[in-house]
């Protein structure tokens, strides 16, 4: 199926009019203002990637890709190999903005592939080639949302409640999103669903983002605090969890933010499917296990004052702030992919995406 610019333009990041920028919806400023950036330094990406303007594993690498074109783009050297030692040193750059979602790594090292590919033929070939390396990096993820959309609605019937942890909607990804795609993709249908998002501690991307993506998309949308999952849970209001996910292990094990293995064990607890969504390229199969998993530790501000008029925490108080937990394999129902819905072992059955 072909993608129209339409469709690009209205995820959170695309390139510019004239293509010679990234252009990112300030996911910072959700809900209150929708603020469109434009960036065109390797600076400025890594600092929108770390302080969260663009956020989402997905989205990452999105923006990433375009990042990596726009750069090409503006270096003046007609030099191949200069060239290529630049887009080097600013995809390791950018990748250490953010370490645990495998989207950026991947996505960079795509580009820096590509732009070796084409070496031979000049700076010129090399800049042609990263433009349409990025655009099909987003076109597929567009696709790939469409697939993992029409196998999680498969797993769910009319009515059900659906919990979601995080944001991994459009914002996050591209169109409809790969955790609530599923429910974005029904409500296209005329199928309705229930859901609980939950508000997702410290930074709020439940409350700002998730909530806003559906309430603006119709959703029949409930808001709740991290530590209300356990009672919705209890009074039957919940038939499925649905996350998303930034790095899943060869084993199963799989990195989301913070909160999303609690979600999992309550799930356990009262028997309620829990499904993790995502596309392949979060496969990480030289990630043995979640043990492996690089998690990020963010400024302990964001828990003490981030949100509030006043500090909520004595100065001398130590805060903890890691930004993903990880998920043990054992508490997961399945894993829905671009290429279809997989199930336990996964050890076995994830490498079988791979041998297609």
């Amino acid at each position: 199926m072909s993608v129209t610019q339409e469709e690009r333009m209205s995820c959170s990041a695309h390139l510019s009019g004239d293509g010679r920028s990234v252009v990112i919806l300030d996911q910072r400023q959700l809900p209150n203002r929708e603020v469109w950036l434009t960036l065109d330094t390797a600076g400025e990406l890594y600092e929108a990637i770390r302080t969260l303007a663009v956020r989402g594993a997905p989205a990452i690498g999105i923006c990433a890709g375009y990042g990596m074109y726009v750069l090409a783009l503006r270096d003046p050297t007609e030099d191949a190999e200069e060239l290529l030692a630049a887009l080097e040193r600013a995809g390791e750059y950018l990748i250490s903005s953010r370490p645990t979602a495998v989207n950026l790594a991947w996505a960079v090292r795509r580009m820096l592939a590509a732009a070796r590919e084409t070496a031979d033929g000049g700076a010129a070939a090399i800049r042609g080639r990263l433009r349409a390396e990025c655009l099909a990096i987003h076109n597929e993820d567009i696709e790939m949302c469409r697939r993992i959309s029409e196998y999680g609605l498969g797993l769910v019937k009319p009515g059900d409640g659906i919990l979601t942890h995080c944001n991994a909607g459009p914002l996050a990804t591209s169109r409809y999103g790969t955790a609530i795609g599923p429910i974005l993709l029904g409500k296209e249908r005329g199928i309705d669903f229930h859901v609980f998002a939950d508000e997702t501690r410290p930074l709020l991307q439940g409350a700002r983002l998730t909530a806003y993506e559906l309430q603006r998309a119709g959703v029949d949308v409930t808001l709740i605090c991290d530590n209300m999952a356990s009672i919705v849970m209890k009074n039957g209001w919940v038939q499925a969890c649905f996350v998303g996910c930034d790095r899943i292990a060869a084993n199963g094990d799989f990195a989301n933010k913070i909160g999303t293995s609690g979600v999992a064990i309550l799930a356990r607890h009262y028997g309620i499917p829990f499904y993790t969504l995502g596309p392949r390229s979060t496969i990480d199969m030289d990630c043995p296990t979640g043990a492996d998993i690089r998690i990020e530790l963010r400024d302990g501000e964001e828990i003490r004052s981030k949100w509030y008029a006043e500090p909520m925490t004595l100065p001398e108080v130590k805060c903890y702030n890691p930004a993903f937990d990880v998920t043990d394999h054992e508490l997961l129902t399945a894993i829905v992919t671009d290429r279809g819905v997989v199930y336990p072992p996964f050890e076995q059955n994830l490498k079988k995406l791979f041998e297609e």
